[in-house]
């Protein structure tokens, strides 16, 4: 019996030390939120999502094996704002994924109240602060690190320089030229879509605000210098292979032909 007291102390311990000492994710608070705000998110959120998500947020009843909203319980504030945000949200058709929209529905006030209604049900992922979007003071070699972090994790569906990319079954990674900093910020902490989750445990709140003045060139939208040459899109390699190969193959071609013609 020694033996396993002894173990399941150690067990203990071993728990209580890392449950103390890891790192923690952003958490939604509602301390600055009133109960007036919260109280007229859920109204909001009554009014406008409650169709597809249920009235409690628990998600919508599951009909034909299809389920029309999924629940927000735990998804926290950052996930509100990013999708209400964009125009996302609410849905306007049923498709493959949802699209940003330009016309957004609601206000900034409202969008926060209806994310402090959402935080208010369970933790999750907070709204990032000024703070943490702030990249004015990113050094160079910060931003040189935000694009070897990007390109490690994110180009394999947003393109190396960030122009988005094809997925399957209808999906696609969408463009990220002209998009705000928080909800670049937002999507890395929420994984909208078919993205995965980059929480802090992932990439640190340091490495995001590096990825962010990468992509905006330290300011709020896309904003990078072009280096020269033709672009074509910056899609990267594919694009490029296209053009040296009709191009510069064709070039070769209708040399070699006009070579032939005039030795004859």
């Amino acid at each position: 019996m020694a033996v396993v007291v002894l173990i399941a102390l150690a067990l203990l311990l071993v728990g209580g030390l890392y449950a103390a000492l890891s790192p923690r994710e952003a958490r939604a608070t509602t301390a600055t939120a009133s109960a007036d705000d919260i109280q007229t998110g859920k109204e909001l959120f009554l009014a406008n999502c409650s169709t597809c998500h249920g009235l409690d947020a628990q998600g919508g009843p599951v009909v034909d094996g299809k389920n029309p909203g999924p629940s927000l319980i735990g998804v926290g504030a950052a996930s509100v704002d990013f999708q209400v945000g964009t125009g996302r949200m609410p849905l306007a058709q049923s498709g493959a994924q949802a699209p940003e929209v330009d016309k957004i529905r609601f206000s900034q006030e409202q969008i926060d109240q209806m994310a402090a209604y959402i935080a208010s049900l369970a933790p999750g992922p907070a709204v990032p602060t000024e703070e943490q979007l702030d990249t004015s003071g990113v050094s160079d070699e910060e931003v040189a690190r935000g694009a070897a972090i990007f390109r490690t994790n994110c180009a394999m569906c947003h393109n190396s320089q960030g122009k988005g990319g094809a997925l399957t079954a209808g999906k696609y990674a969408p463009d990220l030229t002209g998009t705000s900093a928080k909800h670049i910020y937002e999507a890395m902490q929420t994984g909208p879509q078919s993205m995965p989750v980059f929480n802090d445990n992932n990439i640190s709140p340091d490495d995001k605000t590096a990825i962010i003045a990468w992509l905006t060139d330290r300011g709020g939208e896309d904003t990078r210098p072009d280096p020269g040459g033709l672009t074509l899109g910056s899609l990267g390699p594919v694009s490029e292979g296209l053009v040296a190969w009709i191009a510069g193959i064709g070039a070769l071609i209708g040399v070699s032909v006009w070579l032939g013609m005039k030795s004859s």
